[in-house]
């Protein structure tokens, strides 16, 4: 099942607020993710990381000069990183 990315924000350095369609919210590291180099290698200055948007012919997250992530890796990673939190919470896993 796709979903698409609804909005997403920077909040420094590499990391993202990301909602999703369905509602799905997490905070993400893509500087965990992302190599940077060849159309990603402009994106290791934060400034330009900042720069991100949501595309929505796309449904993901791109940033000028074409480079963008396929929005199922970062679903995944967002409903990890809420599975987690919730774990930690102490509530079902």
């Amino acid at each position: 099942m796709l979903v698409d990315v609804a909005e997403a924000r920077s909040l420094g350095g590499y990391r993202v607020r990301l909602r999703f369609e369905d509602g799905v919210e997490a905070d993400l590291d893509l500087g965990e993710l992302i190599r940077f180099e060849g159309v990603f290698e402009s994106l290791r200055d934060p400034a330009r990381f900042a720069e991100l948007r949501v595309d929505p012919e796309t449904g993901t997250i791109g940033w000028p000069g074409g480079a963008d992530l396929a929005p199922e890796i970062l679903y995944v990673r967002a409903t990890v990183a809420v599975s987690g939190r919730t774990r930690g919470r102490g509530g079902a896993p």
